[in-house]
């Protein structure tokens, strides 16, 4: 081994402070590979003082080549994706990093990028254990790593390579903030209210409160603002625009039920502001006697039209589009200054009969108060509020921004406050200009000694007391057109009316495609995911425009457009309203994650906002806000009942977690009751899926009521224990979950069985809630274990009640291990993909060959011969399939199922022998409170004296009534303590003969060498001192089998064995004979502390 790592490598040691150093280090290729997985692509740098200018890469001479794709960037190193600095079977690459050879990585951004990332590709940082790990000297690289490095994980995915050809056709079309999202903004919020309701609104709530509308109206929009910004400089944003912004803050369910109607509100508006600017072009040929057919139906024929427009301007692409609204925005920006021109030009007669005097401080002294009629405060400000809508334009297409984050604070800010200062001045100035009632009639003027009574216009020189008695036409109050009147051009400002309303409604077609193509990327609603698809280096969403065009043209055509508009104002005030919630959420939770770049924001703010937008929703329409609330509810529960499989680390998640560990902390302080006890169970059950009936029966008492973590002990070569088990830890708890199974998993590697239950026994849980009960499934093939293994058993029994926690070993005629089943299983979908991939490529053969015309016909033989082969195939596949069936084992099946189903009428016979504080008891009486044993009565064995039976029954009968537990039956059993018949005598004493150490018939040498040797045989003497207690279990069994033969569960006490007097052996023999030929049984011993009370 030669590392080349010396002085005269580096090229110009001196003009580089920031240096990477390569070691190329070489090996043998004929020695044997120790790892078979390429390492990942490590960047490492040597910081010198002597190194300022670029980033240098020494190589040795015969490896130039191998250098040149390198992008040279100061603080990284990428490949091109056609090399990788490991990519060679012989050689292995080392950086300098701070001046010595290691493959420790530096800080990079490529180690924190997703996979499939747009902007970069994900690199895969060195392994804890690649790092920890003694270091392979030969590492054989796969030329295929090269991608998986280079994109996190495997081959790359359809999206990334979907990504790379966009990129490769020319390039993203990206905007600034500028034209991205401060263009969009103030023309989606400058509309015609602008124009033609502004006057009216002042002229009903005076210059005072109409500017209080106005700062209310942008107090919304504003803290909404201010709630996006937030939320969107913290991290990378994607398009989807609201949505993104609500999904993966509150999470799916807020998100999918958001961006639905969100999508489709933007979709309805479309058809509001085409026919809004329909109706100003059917008011200009009304005026001009020029009609095509009648006004309504010309509104649908110039809507029709208007539509297909934009339409064809937003298919076009991002450029066209925006070009358009530049445009656009310069004819509203010109309208805007024609009116403030206007007003100080000075007037004519004709103007003034009309109400227009420019400038007076009388107009203003009169406008200023309110003057409300058949109008009220809120009703004025629920006209107005629509026109301040449409801060979302430029978030909307987040996707489409050269930097997300920079632009749609800044963007939407500076939009809010631009617009908010031009509806301000627009308010004040034609309100400090016209008067509230004009009668439009020249020779309307003062006569001479005439009593004004305070009226500006009477000061001015007209007479419009008659509009008291009669409607006038024109005045603040009257005439929608005033700042046509106003302005120094009347036709540029009916140009920025369709200016304000075709910009809208272009904002608002690419906004609901943009954001509908989101949310059906998210395959949240699994029947949309059709509408995902984009086209075109911009990934336009095409069938989304269709969608949108398809829904404006109906509304257009047939809506009542006057009813859906308060709807469609309520769904975007829904979106603001969770916007809003969503930043409150986030702060709240306080998730380490939440860091947003822009921190002029409050939580408490957010919130105060999230309810201004519901009580605006009310104030506009109270019945639509219902509808709102219904339609986001229904949409809700949907999407929680489907559950999508999505994980974007939500506030929601995050508040979980701070609100469990503070329950958790708050259950520390509360002592312990015994009316408050519940079994909480330590279950081993190894990989939970291969025994499923001892999970399902510790379930039926632990659900909604206790602690239940299926445990599992890795044991054997550590390095390959500890890998396997943090692979498996998801896997087995989505298993969990995914059954609907409320238990948690839990996994220890350890030197031996025995060792890794005492660590779960001592460590698992939290705070109160830890396990006090042990359930394991009992040893059926105990007979043919090692004594080892016998050892470890029976010694996780004896840790059990030295940590002072119950013990329940439970048996069933069939054992719970269906491993072989779950391997036949798997073995027949094997079968099963492969048989349908052979069905798919004769498909394809048989597509070509008729795809070859007149050469069809002379392939019909070979084609014959393939359907022979698949026919062979097909049968030799069914023969496999046939012969699994005939090894599968049905009974282990329907056994590892039997506590799935519903227990019939029945009984569970509860033989409570022993009082161990009330624990054999309380989890018969808990199964029966469950749905699935609730027709199973209880019935309770005791034993007794033979002659005080009916006592020792009152006696029960009264402490079972002050514990309220109901049963069906008490029996006295008299004779327990009889010998068993010889019967059942002589198998014990044969079953145990095996492991019988016999010392008494062998010399005193001899039988202290043969203890010696096999210490965990069972002795003469032994035998002896429990010569009553074999019996009694023996005697149990009999007892069991006359009167609990049909029950559905037996529950009886186990036996304890003394440490260190009972032999293993023998104690699996006793509990081999209580349980035998009987139906499912849990022998239950509590660790003799009370469970149960009579008392309140």
């Amino acid at each position: 081994m030669s590392m080349n790592n010396s002085p005269n490598i580096f090229l110009d040691p001196s003009t580089n402070r920031f240096q990477v150093n390569v070691i190329n280090e070489s090996h043998d290729n004929n020695t044997a590979l120790q790892e078979d997985v390429a390492p990942p692509h490590y960047e490492e740098t040597s910081f010198t003082e002597e190194a300022h200018g670029r980033l240098r890469i020494s190589h040795r001479p015969g490896n130039r080549a191998l250098y040149e794709n390198f992008l040279q960037n100061g603080d990284t190193v990428k490949s091109d994706g056609n090399f990788h600095p490991y990519d060679t079977h012989s050689n292995t690459y080392y950086l300098k990093t701070f001046g010595h050879n290691t493959v420790d990585a530096i800080p990079n951004i490529d180690y924190y990028r997703n996979t499939g990332s747009i902007s970069g590709a994900k690199m895969n940082r060195p392994s804890l254990l690649e790092i920890h790990e003694q270091l392979a000297k030969n590492i054989a690289v796969n030329p295929s790593s090269v991608d998986r490095v280079t994109n996190g994980d495997g081959t790359p995915g359809d999206e990334v390579a979907a990504n790379k050809e966009e990129e490769n056709k020319g390039g993203f079309v990206k905007f600034g903030w500028v034209k991205g999202v401060l263009v969009r903004c103030m023309l989606n919020i400058w509309g015609v209210m602008l124009f033609i309701r502004l006057s009216w609104i002042v002229g009903q709530a005076g210059i005072g409160l109409g500017v209080v509308i106005i700062l209310l109206a942008t107090a919304v929009t504003s803290i909404t603002g201010l709630s996006t910004s937030a939320i969107a400089t913290n991290g990378f944003v994607r398009g989807g625009g609201a949505y993104y912004l609500i999904s993966r803050s509150l999470g799916p369910e807020f998100g999918g039920s958001i961006g639905l109607i969100f999508a489709f509100a933007n979709a309805v508006a479309v058809a509001m502001y085409v026919v809004g600017f329909a109706e100003t072009v059917v008011e200009l040929l009304k005026s001009s006697n020029a009609l095509m057919v009648d006004e309504f139906n010309d509104i649908r024929i110039i809507g029709s039209i208007t539509v297909v427009v934009l339409l064809g301007i937003s298919v076009a692409g991002m450029e066209w589009e925006a070009k358009a609204q530049v445009i656009l925005l310069v004819i509203l920006l010109i309208a805007i200054a024609n009116f403030f021109i206007g007003t100080v030009i000075p007037t004519n007669n004709e103007k003034k009969a009309r109400g227009f005097f420019n400038y007076q401080a009388s107009i203003f002294e009169e406008n200023f108060g309110p003057d409300f009629r058949g109008e009220g405060f809120f009703s004025v400000f629920a006209i107005f509020f629509p026109a301040a809508t449409g801060i979302l334009a430029g978030a909307n297409i987040s996707g489409d921004l050269e930097d997300p984050q920079a632009a749609i604070p800044k963007g939407t800010m500076l939009a809010i406050l631009i617009t908010t200062v031009a509806y301000l001045g627009v308010a004040i100035c034609v309100a400090s200009c016209v008067v509230r009632d004009a009668t439009g009639n020249m020779n309307n003027t003062v006569v001479s000694g005439m009593n004004c009574n305070g009226s500006s216009a009477c000061t001015l020189g007209y007479d419009f007391s008659s509009c008291e008695t009669q409607e006038c036409r024109y005045g603040l109050m009257h005439n929608f057109q005033v700042m046509s009147m106003v302005s120094g051009f009347g036709p540029l400002i009916t140009a920025g009316i369709f200016s304000a309303t075709l910009s809208s409604a272009l904002a608002s077609l690419v906004s609901a495609p943009k954001v509908f193509q989101a949310l059906c990327k998210d395959n949240i609603y699994k029947a949309l995911h059709f509408f995902a698809k984009g086209h075109g280096k911009n990934n336009e969403p095409l069938r989304g425009y269709v969608l949108t065009f398809i829904i404006a043209m109906a509304f257009i055509l047939i809506a009542e457009l006057n009813t859906i508009a308060p709807i469609i104002s309520n769904f975007f005030l829904a979106s603001y309203a969770l916007i809003n919630f969503s930043c409150f959420h986030a702060s709240y939770a306080k998730s380490p994650g939440w860091r947003p770049a822009f921190k002029y924001y409050n939580m408490w703010v957010s919130l105060f906002g999230a309810m201004l937008c519901c009580g605006v929703m009310f104030v506009i329409n109270w019945w639509a806000a219902l509808i709102t609330y219904a339609i986001e509810l229904f949409l809700y529960i949907y999407v929680t009942y489907k559950k999508p499989e999505v994980n974007w680390g939500s506030s929601a998640q995050a508040l979980y977690y701070v609100n469990a560990l503070d329950s958790a902390l708050e259950l520390t302080t509360v002592e312990d009751h015994v009316k408050n006890f519940r079994p909480q169970c330590i279950v081993l059950t190894g990989c939970p899926m291969t025994r499923p009936a001892l999970l399902d029966i510790t379930h039926s008492f632990t659900k909604n009521n206790g602690l239940c973590i299926c445990c599992q002990v890795y044991t054997g070569a550590r390095k390959l224990c500890v890998k396997e088990m943090n692979s498996g830890m998801a896997k087995k708890q989505a298993w969990l979950t995914k059954n609907k199974r409320k238990a948690f998993y839990a996994a220890v590697a350890a030197d031996s069985f025995r060792d890794g239950v005492k660590s779960l026994l001592q460590a698992s849980g939290l705070g109160r809630m830890r396990p006090n009960t042990l359930v394991l499934g009992f040893k059926t093939d105990w007979r043919d274990a090692s004594a080892v293994q016998i050892e470890n058993y029976v010694g996780v029994i004896h840790d059990a009640f030295d940590f002072e926690v119950g013990v329940v070993i439970i048996r069933i005629s069939q054992g719970f291990d269906i491993s072989q089943v779950l391997q036949v299983q798997e073995d027949l979908e094997k079968l099963e993909q492969e048989r349908l991939a052979l069905e798919a490529t004769i498909k394809d053969n048989e597509f070509e060959e008729e795809n070859r015309g007149i050469r069809g016909f002379l392939s019909k033989a070979r084609k014959l011969n393939i359907t022979k082969h698949v026919t062979k195939k097909d049968s030799s596949i069914n023969t496999i399939q046939s012969m699994h069936v005939g090894e599968f084992n049905q009974r282990l099946l329907e056994a590892s199922n039997q506590f799935k189903k519903k227990q019939g009428k029945g009984t569970i016979d509860v033989w409570w022998l022993f009082d161990d504080g009330g624990l054999t008891l309380l989890i018969p009486y808990i199964l029966t409170l469950r749905k699935k044993w609730k027709d199973c009565k209880l019935r309770i064995f005791t034993g007794g004296k033979i002659n005080r039976l009916e006592d020792e029954k009152l006696a029960m009968t009264s402490l079972l009534n002050k514990f309220r537990i109901k049963y069906a039956d008490i029996k006295i059993i008299g004779n327990v303590n009889m010998k068993p018949n010889k019967e059942s005598w002589k198998f014990f004493e044969e079953m145990i003969e095996p492991y019988r150490l016999h010392e008494s018939c062998k010399d005193l040498t001899t039988a202290e060498k043969l203890k010696k040797e096999t210490p965990w045989k069972i002795t003469d003497a032994e035998l002896e001192a429990f010569k009553e207690k074999n019996y009694r279990q023996v005697h149990l069994n009999e007892l069991l089998q006359e009167h609990s033969r049909a029950a559905n569960l037996i529950v009886l006490s186990l036996p304890v064995a003394r440490k260190g007097v009972v032999s293993d052996h023998l104690y699996m023999a006793w509990l081999e004979i209580l349980s035998r030929n009987l139906p499912p049984i849990l022998l239950v011993r509590g660790n003799h502390k009370n469970v149960l009370t009579f008392y309140s």
